[in-house]
């Protein structure tokens, strides 16, 4: 705090230990907690809430206005958790009057040059290599994997626990526990090596399988699909997940993948 070389205006609300790095700018309306590190050249603007022991790195830009026209000015947040890494000359815009935040959640890498559009909610223990972007008002599950230069479509959904290849364009929603690649973006399996490293048992992850493979694999249509799961599968805590995301999904779930002649 103590830093010459930095701006940090009067109404921003620091953690005396926070340690602040030259060239920095620090708006007004602006909340960081403890053991927070921002890298030299990095801008936060009006409306950041940046958690406890984060990791800010050069040339970053947190809480920029929204990149939407119907924008006007309103009072919005950004708002990201604890123990978050965002790495260099990342972007995450504030959100507007449809959800009036953006929100990254605890323990997530946003890798260099990656960008999270405004009225985003991503999840816990996410992951997003470089050059990821997001679309506005996206929803992201928790442990969701987005490899490099994955491109998000607005208004899409990608559920808890997916790995979506690098190079994707994502423009349907991506159940939860599931491979996505390809193109266009389809279902190539369960996600089991995250699965694994998480705890999921063999049988869990046989579960998980035996869903999708009525999903993407008998030819049903997804309304079929949804009923025989849910008349036939043991009640489940993932069971009700993929369900719920399946019944939720506004832009459709992405299809399984066919080989063309």
């Amino acid at each position: 705090m103590n830093q010459p070389l930095a701006y940090v205006h009067p109404g921003a609300k620091i953690a005396k230990n926070v340690v602040i790095e030259p060239f920095t700018t620090i708006s007004n309306n602006v909340i960081i907690g403890e053991g927070t590190w921002i890298g030299s050249n990095v801008t936060i603007m009006e409306g950041a809430r940046i958690g406890k022991n984060c990791n800010i790195f050069p040339g970053s830009v947190i809480s920029a206005v929204p990149q939407d026209l119907k924008y006007n000015d309103e009072d919005t947040l950004t708002i990201i958790g604890d123990n978050v890494t965002i790495r260099e000359c990342v972007t995450i815009n504030r959100g507007t009057t449809d959800r009036m935040k953006t929100v990254v959640g605890d323990n997530c890498l946003i890798m260099a040059y990656c960008h999270i559009a405004h009225d985003c909610i991503v999840g816990n223990n996410c992951i997003f290599s470089n050059n990821s972007t997001l679309a506005g008002h996206i929803n992201i599950g928790d442990y969701v994997v987005l490899a490099g230069m994955t491109a998000v479509h607005q208004f899409c959904s990608v559920g808890s626990h997916a790995f979506v290849t690098g190079g994707s364009l994502v423009r349907k929603d991506v159940p939860p526990f599931v491979k996505a690649g390809r193109e266009p973006l389809s279902y190539v399996g369960i996600n089991s090596v995250g699965l694994r490293r998480r705890g999921y048992s063999t049988e869990k992850i046989r579960e998980i399988q035996d869903i999708f493979r009525i999903l993407y694999q008998k030819n049903y249509n997804n309304t079929q699909a949804a009923a025989i799961i849910e008349a036939e599968m043991e009640a489940t805590t993932e069971r009700d997940e993929i369900l719920q995301f399946i019944k939720n999904s506004h832009r459709g779930i992405m299809k399984g993948y066919f080989k063309s002649n």
